[in-house]
């Protein structure tokens, strides 16, 4: 038997480890675009531009997340970690995809099913390779599964409890077309079966499309939160209020016996995730958050719905092929007294605004995060706020999300 591990990073690494254990006697390759320094010892390596394109002769090819798989011409059968952690676990799992709001969302379903006693592996797109955990699932854990449209993209089976958040256009400097992106997403549906559950946003097109191809039991949010609830919340903003509603109505999903305290409780141990809207820290009255997982529009835009005060934001970055004119809406009409644009798509941001007739922004070509930092503290008093929710990828500027992050952190923290 002949494997190919396509696609050597993180993904990669834990694919190679875990078909190499299941299959002792295959010939296992790696293809890689990019040059690979970690092969294991002996591994033969296939690496250039172009390489997917070649891989013939392979019984199967184990591609990594991020890779196409119109991409891949092989004459073995096209597999995914995601494709066969599915098809072996032995658990129950909830899948959550969505534009924004997936790990937020998993986090939380995973506290509730925790605090009520239940264990829980949280896997995906979150960070947790997938094949690593599988040998320590048991038939009575609960697996919640975050699924990005790349892993999405050839499922074969669908989750038993799907929860489908708010999608907007998003990766289209990956995906072929808004519509390919959409495609892949409804996987997350396709394979369900009446005695599954959808849980989808209501007040999302593209959700409540999905769960419309699904014969599987329909559920709508987001419903009001119970006052506990509430209370029980520490996340900021609406947006995070509809996160735990599908939350809360995932958890009953699996776990119907689950109680209101469970619940509360559930709610109160999660405080957030990095970089998604976390306070970082207050200089001279001026609050400071870090929303760097912002990487669209629409999440720029739900982290302005989760302040009064004045707001500045910083924004930009590079190209995914998102449209910012409601994003430029709602920064005219959102009390934001200044915007700080960077990186590549700053001009493009400028000119939505321009057409809302706002012209609080200022443009900062070449310059780093503490300079950035800066500058937006000068913009703001006692009592403003200022947000780093870029609505754009990092990459030009920074490594990834992350790094934007850390920097930004850094760079507050060094103000006096």
């Amino acid at each position: 038997m002949k494997i190919i591990i396509a696609g050597y990073g993180v993904e990669g690494r834990s694919n190679y480890r875990y078909f190499r254990d299941l299959y002792p006697d295959a010939e296992i390759m790696i293809a890689d675009e990019q040059a690979v320094s970690d092969a294991p010892e002996g591994a033969q390596v296939l690496a250039g531009e172009g390489v997917f394109g070649e891989l013939h002769e392979a019984d199967l090819v184990v591609r990594t997340a991020g890779l196409a798989p119109r991409l891949i011409k092989t004459d073995g059968k096209i597999w995914s970690a995601t494709n066969e952690f599915f098809a072996r676990c032995p658990a129950p799992i909830i899948g959550v995809t969505g534009t924004k709001g997936k790990g937020t969302t998993c986090s939380l379903i995973a506290a509730i099913l925790r605090a009520a006693g239940k264990t829980v592996h949280l896997v995906g797109n979150i960070g947790v390779p997938a094949l690593d955990v599988l040998p320590d699932v048991n038939p009575e854990d609960i697996v919640v599964y975050e699924l990005s449209s790349f892993q999405l993209w050839d499922l074969k089976k669908s989750p038993h409890v799907a929860v489908v958040l708010m999608i907007e256009p998003d990766h289209l400097d990956v995906h072929a077309s808004f519509e390919e992106y959409l495609e892949a997403k409804g996987n997350i549906a396709l394979h369900q079966n009446p005695g599954d559950i959808i849980i989808y946003n209501e007040k999302n097109l593209y959700s409540t499309q999905i769960a419309q191809t699904s014969p599987a039991q329909k559920i709508g949010y987001p419903r009001p939160l119970e006052s506990g609830e509430i209370d029980s919340l520490k996340l900021p903003g609406i947006h995070n209020q509809e996160n735990a509603s599908a939350a809360i109505l995932a958890a009953k999903a699996i776990l119907p016996e689950v109680s209101q305290a469970e619940i509360c409780q559930g709610l109160a141990d999660f405080t957030g995730l990095p970089h998604r809207l976390k306070f970082v820290a207050e200089k001279s009255g001026v609050k400071f958050y870090d929303d760097s997982i912002s990487t669209t529009p629409g999440s720029a835009i739900a982290a302005l719905k989760s302040f009064d005060n004045q707001k500045i934001i910083i924004l930009g970055g590079s190209y995914k092929g998102a449209d910012f004119a409601e994003l430029a809406k709602e920064i005219s009409t959102s009390n934001v007294k200044d915007t700080i644009l960077i990186g590549e798509e700053a001009e493009r941001i400028a000119a939505e605004l321009k057409v809302q007739n706002f012209t609080h922004f200022t443009i900062l070509n070449q310059v780093n995060m503490p300079e950035v930092v800066a500058v937006a503290r000068g913009k703001a008093s006692p009592g403003d706020v200022v947000i780093l929710s870029p609505a754009c990828a990092s990459f030009g500027m920074f490594k990834n999300y992350q790094d934007r992050g850390e920097q930004f952190i850094n760079a507050v923290e060094q103000l006096l």
